[in-house]
């Protein structure tokens, strides 16, 4: 799993069964590798301006890396799966108008591990006319159905419940993605525990712009992206001619703001992802919403996605659904991806 932040490759090995209709699940052995400073750098900015050649080129070569680190990660655990689930990494996804790539191309995985591969999860859910996102709500439902809110807080905040029978999803707001930006202009890669944030002070006015913004007010199903955030928030944030820690103070209040509107208060949520480790983030949070806050163990926490793309992949072995049709809008509900096999 690399997710939107770009901060690195989470690779877990789990075993699942099922007994009765009830999954079950355990992670083995899991960890997360950094990339090589000029491969975040391509992933971050150089893909996208990157002419038809070289980015085919790059997609074959980020595959033979994503193979040579499960490779590195089989050697050291003593472990070989019978799947890979490779999430490979959003380049582009606009699904209005039916675009989106995830970079890693699985065939190369499949070459370098001789391991049965599952990628390109999305494609097929944006040609039914879906988002092709969030991914994560099968998932919950099956693994984690016990809590009232599933919240991931990555590069972007998505949120999956239970609507009567049918599952809901859909992307909060960006949030590491945004914070992340502008702890890199002083040369860090993260505003560790929410520090530089919390000696800020809000700015109502540039809260209220981003509050709103035009997809706040849409219904779901709807996803976001990278190109959205870039068009939309940066010039909120970067003409309001604020201190870094007023900026990021502000956009702290404004995602435990988006929060809010959308849980109820008094019901817990389970939260997952690089977000949780931002103490005054999650602290902002539980004052919004009014929730009850779980944190869960630390292999959850950092592997969640990791565990569940991998859950997807079994689902794919199964011939199971993995994309929800109420969750994403698409025609139907579909099994997203494609298998090389060696």
């Amino acid at each position: 799993m690399s997710g939107t932040s770009v901060d690195g490759l989470d690779v877990c090995c789990a075993s699942f069964d099922c007994k009765g209709g009830k999954w079950s699940f355990s992670i083995d052995c899991a960890r997360g590798y950094e990339y090589p400073e000029d491969l975040r750098k391509k992933l971050r900015t150089d893909v996208q301006k990157m002419s038809a050649l070289e980015f085919v080129t790059f997609h074959s070569a980020y595959g033979r890396f994503l193979g040579q680190r499960v490779n590195d990660f089989m050697t050291e655990f003593g472990v070989k799966p019978d799947i890979i689930a490779s999430h490979g990494s959003t380049v582009f996804h606009e699904p209005e108008k039916k675009v989106m790539f995830q970079i890693g191309d699985g065939a190369a995985i499949a070459a370098e591990t001789g391991i049965p591969t599952i990628s390109d999860f999305r494609r097929l859910d944006i040609m039914l006319g879906g988002q092709g996102a969030p991914l994560v709500p099968v998932g919950d439902n099956l693994l984690f159905g016990d809590y009232d809110y599933c919240l991931n807080i990555g590069g972007f905040s998505n949120i999956s419940y239970l609507e009567g029978e049918r599952r809901i999803a859909f992307d909060i707001s960006p949030v590491n993605y945004v914070i992340d930006r502008f702890c890199r202009q002083i040369g860090l890669e993260m505003d560790r525990d929410g520090e530089i944030a919390a000696r800020g002070e809000v700015c109502g006015e540039l809260l209220n712009s981003l509050d709103a913004l035009d997809y706040y007010a849409r219904t779901y199903p709807k996803s976001l992206g990278r190109e959205w955030v870039e068009s939309h928030v940066f010039p909120l944030l970067d003409g309001a001619g604020l201190s870094l820690e007023d900026t990021l103070r502000t956009y702290y209040e404004h995602c435990a703001g988006q929060l809010e509107r959308v849980v109820l208060p008094g019901k817990s949520i389970l939260v997952t992802g690089g977000g949780a480790y931002n103490q005054f983030l999650i602290k902002r949070m539980k004052e919004k919403s009014g929730c009850r806050i779980i944190v869960p163990e630390p292999a959850i926490v950092a592997y969640k996605e990791a565990l569940i793309f991998a859950f997807l992949g079994v689902l794919y072995m199964l011939d199971r659904p993995s994309c929800l049709k109420s969750v994403t809008g698409a025609a139907r509900d579909n099994i997203g991806g494609m298998l090389f096999k060696v």
